[in-house]
């Protein structure tokens, strides 16, 4: 079980990454007027939530092994208040990545809608989450 909350703390460290440079990546993006380095951006927005696609798979893979050892040694793990909102908290954040991804194609195609000031603010909602996500699985408050 341990080496599953490993690789799971891992590929979720890996996932945030992500989703604090995604947004980031787009603010600079949108401030270029330079259209090599535009280009540029595309690329790296692109690979990034590749790899964002990648990290989120495996921190859910072994997220929900840890979920059914968790369950085979207690049956009431599940019926865990903190456990149900830690989970809905990161469905909520994977409908950010996606959109997330959105914004970046929109972006590339140049019918973004989007500031770079209004990208700023969206950047910092991960921080949020994260925060709380920690909190839950840490305090176990309900």
């Amino acid at each position: 079980m341990a080496w599953l909350k490993v690789f799971h703390i891992v590929f979720m460290v890996t996932w945030f990454a992500v989703l604090f440079m995604l947004p980031r990546l787009m603010v600079y993006h949108l401030e270029t007027d330079d259209q090599k380095t535009r280009a540029k951006f595309v690329e790296w927005e692109r690979r990034t939530y590749l790899l964002g696609h990648v990290a989120f798979g495996l921190m859910l893979l072994f997220g929900m092994a840890l979920l059914i050892g968790y369950v085979q040694l207690s049956p009431l793990y599940m019926k865990q208040g903190w456990l149900h909102t830690k989970l809905l908290l990161v469905a909520l954040l994977f409908g950010y990545f996606i959109y997330c991804g959105i914004l970046s194609k929109k972006i590339a195609a140049g019918s973004n809608t989007k500031t770079s000031k209004s990208m700023r603010l969206f950047n910092e909602i991960p921080a949020a989450f994260l925060i709380a996500i920690i909190a839950l699985v840490v305090v176990k408050p309900f």
